[in-house]
């Protein structure tokens, strides 16, 4: 997870001398796109209207509506293309984030630690509980539509900290960084359904690309190269992702221009939250 979502970018992070603990882990979609479709919708009535239709036409192709980064392939994109410009140019080359906080700084040292580690799987377990759990009680009925994804993640950590205990690891409690997200995402679901989709897609996304490479390089340097339950998949998971792609945008279909833009304001907390529980890894 991480401020925990396809990201090549994400290898950066540890092929290059300092490695800087990204905001956020982008997700596995691709690049967007822009589609001018005034003049086409022009010449297309030209053919089937009257005059005074074709003038109406005109002037509307001469003004056409603002599209936004990604529209015209979905309203993921759109989330994809803002999750993306919330990077650095280090991070992706789309980001267009200016580093101001500390804990946005490069980290001079990969140096994970069993401790660290352990709390971030405690408090990431912590988030897709309290995920997991909102959409099946589905206080809006759309929440129902994400359950059963096979992108949930709750019953693969529950294995891999029971792994840890079985090696002689003591278990912490949920921290801080879990517990105040957790809280979180639980408020808003139950009153602000595009805000709480925004953190839905951020999360599970940010898991399936950037969070694997962690995941890796981890084990890699503190687990004898073991592969955690936490980043296997039951299924392709390139086509679960897409299921929920689809299963997202035919949602916002439903919403209005003014809720969308509500829930890609809300990004932005979703990298804070999921960053502050990423950084735990080095702690």
């Amino acid at each position: 997870m991480a401020s925990l979502t396809q990201i090549s970018q994400s290898q950066s992070y540890f092929t290059k001398p300092h490695i800087q603990i990204p905001p956020f882990l982008a997700n596995p979609d691709s690049s967007f796109s822009l589609k001018k479709s005034g003049h086409l919708r022009f010449h297309r009535r030209t053919a089937e209207m009257p005059l005074k239709a074709v003038v109406v036409s005109a002037t509307t192709a001469e003004k056409p509506s603002k599209r936004y980064p990604g529209e015209s392939k979905g309203f993921v994109e759109e989330m994809r293309f803002v999750a993306m410009k919330l990077h650095t140019k280090d991070q992706a080359k789309e980001g267009e984030k200016d580093v101001k906080e500390p804990e946005e700084r490069p980290v001079a040292k990969w140096d994970p630690t069993i401790d660290g580690y352990l709390r971030f799987l405690v408090d990431s377990k912590l988030v897709y509980d309290t995920l997991e759990g909102i959409v099946e009680k589905a206080a809006f009925p759309v929440y129902a539509e994400f359950r059963n994804t096979g992108l949930e993640r709750s019953e693969k950590l529950a294995k891999d900290l029971e792994w840890f205990k079985e090696q002689g690891h003591a278990i912490p409690e949920p921290s801080t960084p879990g517990v105040t997200y957790a809280q979180y995402l639980k408020e808003l679901s139950e009153k602000d359904p595009q805000a709480f989709l925004c953190h839905f897609y951020n999360v599970y996304f940010a898991h399936s690309a950037g969070g694997r490479m962690i995941g890796k390089k981890v084990a890699q340097t503190i687990l004898n190269k073991k592969e955690l339950e936490f980043y296997k998949w039951d299924g392709d998971l390139s086509q679960l992702l897409q299921n929920v792609r689809e299963k997202l945008n035919k949602v916002a279909e439903g919403w209005t221009r003014e809720e969308k833009n509500h829930c890609l304001e809300e990004t932005e907390k979703s990298f804070k939250h999921s960053g502050e529980i990423l950084r735990l890894i080095l702690s």
